[in-house]
Order: C-alpha cells, then sequence, then structure tokens
C-alpha cells in the first residue's frame, strides 16, 4: 500500500484527516478496507466483481472501486474485464512465510509425504493449525486418488478434519474449552454435532497419535492424521485420505505413524 499512497488526492487526505481517518478514501481506515478486500478472495472464486466484493466488505462500490484501483496500481490485483482477481505478487508474497521458504516446513516435509505416497497410492497432506482452523501447506495428488477439494492454502475447520484433531489434542487445555465451547461446525452430515464427542476422540488422539474423519469434511471420504512433533509441541499435522469403500485405517495409521516419526527425526536434524 506504501507503494501507492502518494495517488491518493491531497482532499481526500484532508477529508480523511477532519473525519478522524474514519473516512473511505485514505489513511489507516483506507488500508484496513483495501486489506479486507484482499481476504475476500481467499477460499472464493477465481475472479470477483466490484459489486460483489463490495457488498461482502460492507463499503459503497464507489469506495471499492477506487481502493481495486489502487491495489491493482500496487501489483496485487489484476482487472480482467469487469472482474479482479489475485495477482502473482501475492503468491511471491505467500511463499515468504516461514512454512514456505526454503528449508521452511514445507520444503523440509516434502520429501517424506512424497514417499508416502508412492506407499500408499492415497491423497497426502500437510496441515498446520491457526487458531480453531487448518491451513493446507501442502498435497500431494494422483490421478486415480479422490479428488481433493481443500487447495494448498486453504482452509478446513479443525474440530471435523483428521488433521485438526490430530493437531488439537495436544494444544493447551483453554483453546481446546474454547473449541469445545463453540458450535461445532457441520460440513456433512457426519460431521460431530456434541462436543462430547469430539473430546471422547481428542482423548483417544492423546493415546494412539490418530485421529479419523469419518466422512466429516467430504461424504465418500474417510481421513486418517497425525501429529508431527517438535521439541514436545505440535508443529504440523500429516493425512492420507481415500475413498470409503477401500480404505485400511489400521495400515494408513502405520504408515502414518512411521512417517511421522521419520520427520521428527529429520527435523531435529
Amino acid at each position: 500500500m506504501t507503494a501507492v499512497a502518494h495517488r491518493i488526492p491531497d482532499a481526500d487526505r484532508r477529508r480523511g484527516t477532519a473525519r478522524g481517518g474514519k473516512d473511505d478514501g485514505s489513511g489507516t481506515a483506507s488500508v484496513v478496507k483495501a486489506l479486507q478486500l484482499l481476504d475476500l478472495f481467499r477460499g472464493g472464486a477465481a475472479s470477483r466483481g466490484v459489486t460483489d466484493l463490495a457488498r461482502q466488505a460492507g463499503v459503497p462500490v464507489s469506495t471499492a472501486y477506487r481502493l481495486l484501483a489502487y491495489l491493482v496500481d500496487g501489483g496485487f490485483v489484476v482487472k480482467e474485464g469487469t472482474r479482479y482477481r489475485p495477482a502473482e505478487k501475492l503468491f511471491e508474497l505467500g511463499n515468504q512465510v516461514a512454512h514456505s521458504r526454503p528449508q521452511g516446513l514445507r520444503e523440509r516435509i516434502a520429501p517424506h509425504l512424497g514417499e508416502l505416497y508412492t506407499v500408499t497410492g492415497s491423497t497426502v497432506r500437510l496441515g498446520v493449525l491457526d487458531g480453531h482452523d487448518v491451513v493446507i501447506v501442502d498435497k500431494i495428488v494422483g490421478l486415480r486418488t479422490l479428488p481433493a477439494p481443500t487447495a494448498v492454502g486453504g482452509r478446513v475447520p479443525a474440530a471435523c478434519s483428521a488433521l485438526g484433531k490430530a493437531m488439537l489434542a495436544f494444544q493447551p487445555a483453554d483453546l481446546v474449552a474454547d473449541v469445545l465451547h463453540r458450535p461445532l461446525p457441520r460440513l456433512t452430515p457426519r460431521s460431530l454435532a456434541a462436543p462430547q464427542q469430539l473430546r471422547r476422540q481428542l482423548l483417544q488422539v492423546l493415546e494412539s497419535r490418530l485421529a479419523f474423519d469419518c466422512e466429516e469434511t467430504v461424504l465418500g471420504q474417510v481421513c486418517v492424521a497425525t501429529p508431527v512433533m517438535s521439541d514436545g509441541a505440535v508443529v504440523a499435522a500429516i493425512s492420507l485420505s481415500s475413498p470409503t469403500h477401500r480404505v485400511d485405517l489400521k495400515r494408513a495409521g502405520t504408515n502414518l505413524l512411521q512417517t511421522a516419526r521419520r520427520i521428527e527425526l529429520a527435523l531435529r536434524a
């Protein structure tokens, strides 16, 4: 935003100052609104119209149009006809986060995920916990694996995913209590409805280090996950996903635990 701030008209700056920075055209309020517009691209359509973006951001269309123009000038958004999409600069920025940088978590774990896919032929995922959600950091699929709807960089509620349960079980008690006291997300009719069910599953994860998602996020899909630990704390989780009718939970669990142990040894090294 700094690179394009000089293009904001002086009149807009004066109006922003007079209203304590709560205007729609400049200052801190504009930075926040522009970031809100960017945030709307997460998990949505590949491109969006200005009217749709303005409505979801709760700003006038004229304001959204002006802020999007600044984002286009800055190289963060691309305008195609009357629609907007994230620009490649955001891809570059996203790959500068700690997990994605060279020698970061994704790069160090990737070879082990490749081996796990070779052995199992199942969809392999790597996820990290962000609040009450799992962010997918990496994913390996093949031509014959089940379609994997969650994209790299996408989110899924921790409470109804195997990756999330694998990590939640080892979190501080206050975070677990917060998850259990909120309404549980229902992505499918098989998603857990009662906090007591989730609590029991988390206790089982503590014992076995294996978490399960039996069609709770995607109907027809079973997922098994295990945490990856470093210095006694969970840093990530890995999972295997297969169609319900051809999953071997025991074998999948064994493969996951073996891979997690190898990853943990590599992280310590």
